[in-house]
Parts: structure tokens; sequence; C-alpha cells
């Protein structure tokens, strides 16, 4: 009998199940998508219970389509978006309120009450992040404050949080019926209240956000057994064995587990991670210091990370709002229409800016706007600004470590469109290389399970299933590489103080 390890991708727009062989190649999938709920300018919410639901569903989708039941799965593996915050009751399973998305901006309020004493970088030293919006932490306050009786519950211990990893984990281990409470490494590190030295919450940091410790989950490592699935499940008492963010994920289906390597995501957003090994660096250039993963009882190893905030959701706007496109794939062949951007320069803060500026009073622009300019141009521009904004990030790991990349490893669903790849390799000045299984973020949550029920032996055998399928290499004269980002960095500054009392 053939055995296979699933792996759940509870992602921004959509939940997967991908079953994966030995190989480390895709069998077979499932996937649906959940609503985008917008209540106000600057919200972002998910249905915690559709997302459930859809989870369900998709794990029959996969065996389905695979032909195989519980009895050919070794293990299931979590991957998430990070900072999507999650309060549910522990006595009923109900929701007190919608996910709050990563995205999400209307916690501003909360980050400057917080930063009022200390400022902006009051915790970094210990939780590697900046106080932003972007964070789970202030979603958390929020939700207590905002929420009739939520506040009353969580103090008698009725309440529990977590990102979306801990809310399948739960479902998935029984919910009310013994659910196991618990998150990795990784995705703690995103909530502002996990200490980066001791992988513990910070019982003073917990109590400037206002938050009772007995709504958190237990902190566990990236690869372990958390617990069987409920018997309710079609994957009834198989190991629940990893747990890791998606772009932590993502590094590690990449194969990126040394000190020095690096990937970047294309996805809803862009997320680049440089692993720095078992080392803590500390960012003086606007970047992040993350948890990278953690096997079982071995040391943590760290990363930096630079969070771009919009970059394919940029792509879905020029679809759903702008309706220019009918369908994502279409922006290649629209911006293929013309030779260059036209002077066109699109910023999309939408949500403000994240690394390397963390400036919550950005919003997006589109500038450089003549005559000439046509949706060919628009489009255009708003590819080539995920590549520019990608080189932003990578110019401050740079600075950071002392090394330059000589290198990008890529992923996500934007590396399809060869346009982009291309520029984005002229952009950075080094190659881009595309591996042959794309879905590293299911991909590296299946080799984390495997790993912790000896499926996988160790590293070594998850490198050698490794393999490139397409490289990029850059194309593009030095004096007009340094005029486009010019003119980019020119453009950045128009979003910059946008956000004041009266402007959302």
């Amino acid at each position: 009998m053939t055995d296979y390890v699933i792996a759940i991708d509870q992602g921004t727009t959509s939940t997967r199940a991908i079953v994966f062989d030995h190989s480390g190649s895709i069998v077979s999938q499932g996937q649906l998508e959940h609503d985008q709920i917008f209540p106000k300018a600057g919200w972002v919410e998910h249905d915690p219970k559709q997302i459930w639901d859809n989870t369900r569903e998709v794990i029959g989708q996969a065996l389905s389509k695979a032909n195989i039941t519980r009895h050919n799965v070794k293990a299931v593996g979590i991957t998430n978006q990070r900072e999507t915050a999650v309060v549910w009751d522990k006595n009923t399973g109900e929701p007190v309120y919608n996910a709050i998305v990563w995205q999400d901006t209307r916690t501003q309020d909360i980050v400057d009450r917080l930063a009022a004493d200390g400022g902006v970088e009051r915790f970094k030293d210990i939780v590697g992040l900046p106080l932003a919006t972007y964070f789970s932490g202030t979603k958390i306050v929020w939700i207590l404050e905002n929420v009739e009786g939520a506040r009353e519950k969580a103090e008698a211990g009725d309440l529990l949080f977590g990102t979306t990893d801990s809310w399948v984990l739960w479902n998935l281990t029984g919910g009310v019926d013994g659910g196991v409470h618990a998150t990795d490494v990784t995705n703690a590190s995103r909530t502002m209240f996990m200490d980066l030295e001791t992988l513990e919450w910070r019982d003073d940091i917990l109590e400037a956000f206002g938050v009772p410790k007995s709504m958190l989950p237990e902190i566990r490592s990236s690869s372990e057994v958390y617990g069987t699935v409920h018997t309710s499940s079609l994957l009834r008492e198989v190991p629940v064995a990893s747990i890791l963010g998606d772009q932590q994920a993502a590094t590690f289906g990449q194969a990126a587990f040394d000190a020095g390597e690096a990937k970047n995501t294309y996805g809803t957003g862009n997320f680049l991670i440089f692993n720095t090994g078992t080392e803590i660096v500390k960012s003086k250039n606007g970047l992040l210091t993350t948890l990278g993963y953690k096997i079982g009882d071995e040391a943590p190893h760290y990363a930096l990370e630079g969070s771009i905030a919009v970059t394919g959701s940029l792509i879905q706007w020029l679809r759903d709002n702008l309706g220019i496109i009918s369908s994502a794939p279409e922006v290649e062949d629209l911006a293929k229409t013309v030779d260059d951007n036209g002077g066109a320069y699109f910023v999309p803060a939408f949500s403000g800016l994240f690394a390397p500026y963390w400036r919550s009073d950005a919003r997006g622009a589109l500038v450089g706007l003549t005559r000439y300019v046509n949706k060919g141009h628009i489009a255009r521009a708003a590819l080539e600004a995920t590549a520019f904004q990608t080189k932003e990030v990578l110019d401050a790991v740079n600075a950071d470590s002392g090394v330059d990349l000589t290198e990008l490893k890529v992923d996500g669903g934007m590396i399809a469109n060869n346009t982009l790849m291309q520029f984005q390799a002229d952009i950075l000045n080094v190659p881009v290389i595309r591996p042959v299984v794309a879905e590293t973020t299911a991909l590296g949550a299946a080799y984390a399970a495997g790993l912790a029920v000896g499926y996988w032996a160790n590293l070594d055998e998850l490198r050698a299933n490794w393999q490139e399928d397409s490289r990029w290499t850059p194309d593009l004269d030095s004096a007009e590489r340094d005029r486009l980002y010019r003119n980019w960095k020119k453009a950045v500054t128009k979003t910059l103080d946008w956000v004041d009392a009266d402007v959302n």
C-alpha cells in the first residue's frame, strides 16, 4: 500500500488540501475559496466557520481525487495565513466575531495607544516586530474592546484565540470534544507576544495589551505530533504532525534550511524570508525578525523577513474593482500589449506600506500619468510594482546580512507570469529560479509533518527532492535599471502622509 502525506493550506483567499507522495510531487488536491468581507474601508474579515467547513470539504476532495482513504495517509500538516486572528468560545466552538485578516488596518488607534509609551519599536527587541496593525495582537485587543461580552468571557477563561492554524487544529482534533489548542513557534512569533529567545509568551507584554494569557494556545515546535484527527473526520486517527506559517512553510518547501538561503513568495502579498540559522539577527533596515522553523527538540532556526502587503491582490483589484481584466492570468497578455510602463508607476499602499517602510499613513497612488498611458501601461505598472517592492526588501536583506544574495528562489501563484519573472530578474540583477513543485507552501507543511512521523528521514532527503524548473537571467541595461528604480522610489514618496484624522 502506497503512503502519502496531506497538507492543509489555509490561505488568505482559499483553503486547499494537497496530497503529496514521497518524492514531494502532488498527487491530488481540493480547493475552495472563502468570502472576502469588507465591512468598512480598511476592514478585512473572513468567516471562521466557512473556513472550517471548506477545510472538511477539501480534505474529501483531495482523498477522492487520489482514490485513497485515511489508511494511506501517514500524517497531516497545516500551514496558514499567519496573522489572521480568530477568537472563539471554547464551550460552544462558536467564533465571537469574524476572523480579522492580516491586511486589516482598523487597529491603528490601538497601535498608537501602545506606541505612546516607547514608540512603535517598544517591544521589537523582545518579539522582533514593530507595533503595527499587521500582527494579530492588536486584533485580539479590538475584539475584546468592541464585541459585547467578549472581555468578560475572556477574563472568565471561556474564550480561546488562535491564528487560523490553531482554529483548524482545534476543530480537526475534536473542537469542544477535546480539541487541541496549540500553535507553532512560527505563528506565535507573529502575535507580538512571544519572546524570540525563550519561545514563550511574555506576561509583561500581554499585560500591556490587556490580553488574558488563558486565551492563548500552547506554543509547540513546527514538526511534532500535536494530536490525532477526531473520529468524526474522514482522516480519523491520522496524526496531525506539523504547523508552519505560510511563508515559513514555503521556505521549508524550497529546502532553504540553512543560514544564508532565501525564498520569495508571490501571493496575495509578497514575503521574502532569509534564513539566519540559529542566530537572532535584529534588523536595522525595516525587516522583521521571526522564527524560521523548529523541528521537534532541535534548536530553532530564525529568519529575517520582508513583508509586502499588496502584490497579487493588486491584480485581483484590477479584475474586481476596475474590470480591466476578467481573470488574473490576463494581466500578462494586457501588459505585453505595450513595450514599457509608459511612465506610469503604481504604488499599491492599500493597507499602508509594510517592509521596509512600515508607514500606516500611506495609501495607494498611480503616478506619472499622461494622455499616452492606457490600460496596458497600467497592467504593466501593476506587475512592475511587485518587482520594485521586492527589490526594496532584498536591498534591506543584503544590508542587514552583509552578504548579497546571488540568486532568488521564487514560489506562489504569480510566478506563472513570465513577464513579471523576467522583469524581477532585470530589476534585481540576479537570476530568478522557479522550482518544479511551485506549491511550496503546502509542500513545506507536508515535509515537516512527514519528518515528525518518519515518512522522510532527514533534511538531506528533502533537499534531494528539490528540482529547478525555470530560470530567468537579467537582461536590462544598468542605466535603465537605475532610472526605473529611481522613479519608483520617487513614486513611493507620493503615497506618504496621506492618512490623518479625517482621511481613512
